[in-house]
C-alpha cells in the first residue's frame, strides 16, 4: 500500500480526492462569513433608500441578506468541497416534500400546545389576553403573516447550515451519534448570543438541536427537520405568546406567566426550562410515528442518493 504524503494524510480524506470534513467546514463556514460581509451591506444599502424597508421590516431584509449568503456557501460548498449533489443534502424534490413540511410544522404546533397547556394547569399562566380584542384586523393579520415569512426564511437557513451541512459532514468524517451531539452543541452555542441566554438555554437549544436531527437521522431526509423549525417559532411565539429563545414576537395570545423559571425558562422562553423535555419526547414519539407510517405505507424512501455514508468518503 502507497504510503500518503503528510500534506495528503492532514487535508485530504483517505477514501477519495477531496477535503477532509473538518476541513470542508472551516471553509464554508469562512465562505458563508465573507458572502454575509458583502451581502448584507449591500442589500441593506438598498433597503435603506425605500422607506418601506425600514422599521420592522429591516428585519425582513437582513434575514432575506443572510439566507442568501447561506444558501449560496452550502451550495458553493456541497458542489465543490463535498462533490456531491444540492440535494444530497436530504432535499430531494419530490412528491412528500410538502406532506413533510406541513407534518413537521403540525407536530411543532402540537409541541408548543402541549408547553401551553401544561403552563395553564400548574397555575404558571393567571391571564392571557388576546390580541384580535385589542388590535385591528388587519394589524393582526398582517404582523402574523410578517413573523410567518421571518421563521419560514430561518427555518430553512438554519436546518440547512446546522443539519444539512454540518451535521452531514461531520457524520462523513466521523459517525452519526457523534455529529448529532456536535452538530447540536454548535447549534447550542450560537444561541448564546441571543438576549437573555445562559448556559443553561444553550443546553435547552441542544437539546432541540439532537430532536431537529432526529428526521435526518431516521429517514435521510431534511424536510421534515425544516418544518418542525418553522413550526417551532411559529406556534412558540406568533401563536402561544411564549419568548422565541429570549426574542419577543407578535403574538396571537399574550400570556402573563409567573412560573418558576427553572420550569418556564424565563425570559428566554420554554428551550430555557425544564417544560421543554416532556415536549420533546411527546415531538420524539410523533416524528418516529410519522417516519414509520410514511415508510410501511411505501410513499417515502430513505435511498433518494442521500445516505451520506452510501456516498463514499469522509
Amino acid at each position: 500500500m502507497k504510503k500518503r504524503s503528510f500534506f495528503a494524510a492532514v487535508f485530504l480524506s483517505p477514501e477519495e480526492r477531496r477535503l477532509r470534513a473538518g476541513w470542508r467546514l472551516l471553509l464554508q463556514t469562512l465562505l458563508y462569513m465573507l458572502l454575509a460581509a458583502l451581502v448584507v451591506p449591500l442589500i441593506g444599502l438598498a433597503g435603506w433608500t425605500s422607506s418601506f424597508l425600514q422599521g420592522r421590516y429591516a428585519l425582513l431584509w437582513q434575514q432575506l441578506a443572510d439566507l442568501l449568503a447561506l444558501s449560496i456557501s452550502v451550495y458553493l460548498a456541497r458542489r465543490w468541497l463535498d462533490r456531491r449533489s444540492f440535494a444530497s443534502l436530504g432535499l430531494p424534490v419530490d412528491a412528500a416534500v410538502g406532506r413533510d413540511l406541513l407534518t413537521g410544522i403540525l407536530i411543532a404546533g402540537v409541541m408548543m400546545g402541549f408547553i401551553f397547556v401544561l403552563h395553564l394547569l400548574l397555575g404558571w399562566m393567571p391571564d392571557v389576553a388576546y390580541a384580535w380584542k385589542t388590535q385591528p384586523p388587519g394589524l393582526v393579520l398582517g404582523q402574523t403573516g410578517f413573523w410567518l415569512l421571518i421563521f419560514l426564511l430561518v427555518g430553512w437557513k438554519e436546518e440547512l447550515w446546522m443539519r444539512g451541512y454540518w451535521l452531514q459532514n461531520m457524520a462523513d468524517g466521523i459517525n452519526v451519534p457523534w455529529a448529532v451531539f456536535l452538530s447540536s452543541a454548535v447549534f447550542g452555542l450560537l444561541h448564546l448570543g441571543n438576549p437573555n441566554a445562559t448556559w443553561v438555554s444553550a443546553l435547552g437549544i441542544f437539546v432541540a438541536g439532537v430532536f431537529l436531527a432526529l428526521p435526518w437521522v431516521w429517514t435521510r431526509r431534511l424536510w421534515l427537520s425544516i418544518g418542525l423549525h418553522i413550526g417551532w417559532n411559529f406556534f412558540e411565539g406568533v401563536i402561544f405568546g411564549f419568548p422565541v429563545s429570549g426574542i419577543d414576537t407578535f403574538r396571537l395570545l399574550e400570556p402573563s406567566i409567573n412560573g418558576p423559571a427553572l420550569w418556564t425558562g424565563g425570559a428566554f422562553g420554554p428551550e430555557a426550562g425544564l417544560v421543554l423535555l416532556p415536549a420533546i419526547i411527546l415531538g420524539t414519539l410523533l416524528v418516529w410515528g410519522y417516519g414509520r407510517w410514511t415508510t410501511d405505507d411505501g410513499r417515502q424512501t430513505t435511498d433518494h442518493g442521500q445516505r451520506t455514508t452510501d456516498d463514499g468518503g469522509r
